[in-house]
């Protein structure tokens, strides 16, 4: 069950106040998880905190499986353009296979959107979208970063 009063986790400055969060933003109902086969779906996974966190509290509730279905293509790298969010080293898909990532989340199983099907989903044309923290190529110049750069045209503003 969530709590509604606490809002996103992964941008909380510290480790020790993101946890602290999750433990107060979620609770379990063990009559509704004992002895069941569970699938958690959520939108991302950004460090893996909330997601371990939340599956070990689903487990420990008597859950015998525990599988995460995530509804956007693994995060891979930073996004300077808009969401203020880990730095590569902190985001568990940077550097780390999904049967890695299983492991430290603590589940069963672990999928991801495809970026095509995150494309598709939204319905904007790929040359449109900015899919740098997906890929780790960016539509801008940023130093240090990987550039398919596009000449941008009047009508672009």
């Amino acid at each position: 069950m969530k709590n509604r009063y606490i809002g996103r986790t992964f941008i909380l400055p510290g480790q020790e106040m993101r946890e602290t969060a999750v433990r107060l933003k979620m609770n379990t109902i063990s009559a509704n998880l004992k002895g069941k086969k569970v699938i958690l779906v959520d939108d991302s996974i950004v460090r893996g905190t909330t997601s371990r966190k939340i599956i070990n509290m689903v487990r420990n509730a008597g859950a015998l499986e525990v599988h995460a279905r995530i509804g956007s293509p693994p995060i891979k790298a930073p996004c300077y353009l808009g969401i203020d969010m880990a730095t590569r080293e902190e985001l568990i898909a940077a550097n780390k296979t999904n049967d890695e990532i299983k492991e430290m989340i603590n589940a069963d199983s672990i999928e991801y959107l495809s970026i095509d099907g995150l494309i598709k989903a939204i319905g904007i044309d790929r040359d449109n979208l900015c899919l740098g923290c997906l890929t780790g190529i960016y539509p801008v110049e940023i130093p240090g970063e990987e550039c398919q750069c596009r000449q941008l045209k009047l009508n672009d503003f």
